[in-house]
């Protein structure tokens, strides 16, 4: 079970009692993400229960505002003692720097080491089509992800969340001191739900990420433990 702290799995449930259960049943589990809804739905009191329960936690909401807005948001987040948080890197440069100092101070202030802050580059349920149809952009998607990275890069950000399929890009232009975290990874015998650009964990890993964020294909299974370990033995 070498691999279980390179898996982040979400706790992707609308109740704080929904969430304790999931943890309950999962105690190989050492990482687990908190997103939108769990944390609209319940507050920041999942937070202390994992903390409580020593485990590490990944904030993912996901902050895209103007730079004074993000700020005061990350200064917040940085006081409950999270691992890592999450901005849009389309937020731009000024956003993405005084997000990465307010979430330092806001850590300082409550003792705790300041959670690293990691940009999105482009949501794994979006491809190619989108991009160049619906959102305009004019660059090819592996390039515009990388240029997402960069830009957070270039502000200070510890690392970036991409698809498996930019890791190899991103940690080849990067380097290997900057955090790669992949959402889209699906395992070959777990369907591919709503993810567009997805590889299983091992490719995942080989191709330099960092962290995998792994969901339905573990708390949907009939034995979510067993496709836990399933999963560590693969990577």
């Amino acid at each position: 079970m070498a691999n279980n702290n390179k898996i982040i799995v979400p706790l992707d449930v609308p109740t704080q009692e929904q969430a304790i259960a999931l943890v309950e049943k999962l105690p190989q589990v050492t990482f687990w993400k908190v997103g939108l809804e769990l944390f609209v739905s319940t507050g920041s009191g999942i937070l202390t229960i994992l903390k409580e329960r020593q485990k590490r936690i990944f904030l993912d909401l996901k902050f895209h505002d103007i730079p004074n807005t993000v700020a005061g948001a990350c200064r917040a987040a940085g006081r409950y003692g999270v691992d890592l948080v999450t901005i849009h890197a389309t937020a731009g440069r000024k956003a993405l720097q005084e997000a990465k100092m307010a979430l330092a101070e806001g850590a300082a202030a409550s003792g705790y080491s300041p959670p690293k802050l990691i940009a999105i580059t482009l949501l794994t349920s979006l491809n190619s089509r989108d991009l160049a149809f619906d959102l305009k952009i004019p660059l090819e998607l592996p390039e515009y992800a990388l240029q997402m990275a960069l830009l957070a890069q270039e502000a200070g950000l510890d690392g970036a969340v991409c698809s498996p399929q930019e890791v190899s890009q991103l940690r080849q232009t990067c380097g290997d001191r900057f955090l790669l975290v992949c959402p889209g990874v699906r395992p070959k015998w777990a369907e591919a739900g709503d993810q567009q650009r997805n590889l299983t964990p091992a490719e995942a890993i080989q191709a330099g990420a960092d962290y995998l964020v792994i969901g339905r294909p573990i708390t949907a299974a009939p034995d979510p433990v067993a496709a836990f370990e399933r999963i560590c033995d693969e990577i």
